[in-house]
């Protein structure tokens, strides 16, 4: 199992930008061998597939909401990976969730293990 911690969120203006990063742990944790993935749930709405890495970087893959605005990486080194988000908007807003799968893929059920979430909220 795999813990993950996000941090990074907060409240910013549109047209901001703000770094997400997520934190893995785990006793016996192989972190280069997980793909990893960003989610965001707003208040009422379901979780949606915000970006995706394969484990060694060579795939990404974005929602067409975000695409060109946000940016994901990994450092493998480092067991971390990190979502930059630029061009905020308020539609943005939402609880951001890290979740590490053993396949590259942009639905929510092919990841294990998952964050606790960071908020981000974009003003108008």
């Amino acid at each position: 199992q795999v813990q993950l911690v996000e941090s990074g969120g907060g409240l910013v203006q549109a047209g901001g930008s703000l770094r997400l990063f997520c934190a893995a742990s785990g006793r016996t944790l192989s972190f280069s061998a997980y793909a990893m993935g960003w989610f965001r749930q707003a208040p009422g709405k379901e979780r949606e597939f915000v970006a995706a890495v394969s484990w060694g970087g060579g795939s990404i893959y974005y929602a067409d909401s975000v695409k060109g605005r946000f940016t994901i990486s990994r450092d493998n080194a480092k067991n971390t990976v990190a979502l930059q988000m630029n061009s905020l908007k308020p539609e943005d807003t939402a609880v951001y969730y890290c979740a590490a799968g053993r396949r590259t893929t942009t639905q929510p059920v092919g990841y294990d293990s998952w964050g606790q979430g960071t908020q981000v909220t974009v003003s108008s």
